[in-house]
């Protein structure tokens, strides 16, 4: 018998414009290092969670207008190339949007593009609503498992007795590496499995922190 663990897929959405989002995205490839998980790409998008909504203020209706493009390369990219060349994006132009500050503009997707050996063609997505079904379709199945009120990113894991486990988060920073991170996963892992547990949160006292991630993407 085999003491190698089966690989458990757990699903992540993320959206690209969002900084917590991208910590946790940060924690989950360390736990994939430590714990017998692999990774499973998928696109929640900020602006059709928000599109709607009436109380936000006018700049954050502006950071949503401008988050559709990145999604929609997001899209484009899963659908000719699959989920692992869009992770690589994510990594990519999350590298350049978060840790160095250059935004999500058309420079920094056509850098990540280039950084991981896409087609520069990609980026006229952005610009195209071609894709806006597939968005749509990706960010409904992620919240459908966890509802309307909360935000990117969603993880969805099979649980002990075999039924998709999802859940909002975890909102942490700095992103945990080692043992740290393989006792934040088991824990959620462990209380997101517990019917009727629904919520555990704090008061956050600082934003996210990207000191010690990389500032050029590694390959």
């Amino acid at each position: 018998m085999s003491d190698v663990a089966e690989k458990k897929t757990v699903d992540f959405w993320f959206d690209p414009l969002c900084p917590w989002a991208w910590m946790t995205s940060r924690w989950m490839l360390e736990v994939e290092k430590v714990r017998p998980v692999e990774l499973r790409w998928n696109i929640m998008s900020l602006s059709v969670l928000n599109e709607d909504k009436e109380d936000i203020s006018d700049d954050y209706k502006e950071m949503i207008a401008r988050g559709w493009g990145p999604v929609r390369v997001c899209a484009a990219i899963e659908e000719k190339f699959g989920k692992e060349a869009m992770g690589r994006f994510y990594t990519a132009v999350g590298i350049r949007n978060h840790n160095r500050g250059e935004g999500l503009g058309p420079d920094s997707i056509a850098g990540a593009l280039a950084d991981v050996g896409l087609p520069a063609e990609l980026a006229a997505a952005a610009d195209s609503t071609e894709y806006d079904a597939a968005v749509r379709a990706s960010h409904g199945r992620g919240i459908g498992l966890v509802g309307q009120e909360v935000g990117t990113p969603v993880i969805a894991v099979d649980g002990a007795d075999g039924d998709r486990v999802a859940f909002f988060g975890p909102v942490v920073t700095p992103a945990p590496e080692g043992e740290q991170a393989a006792r934040l996963w088991d824990g959620a892992v462990a209380m997101a499995s517990v019917p009727g547990f629904f919520e555990l949160k704090r008061t956050r006292t600082k934003g996210p922190d990207f000191a010690n991630l990389p500032t050029e993407y590694q390959g």
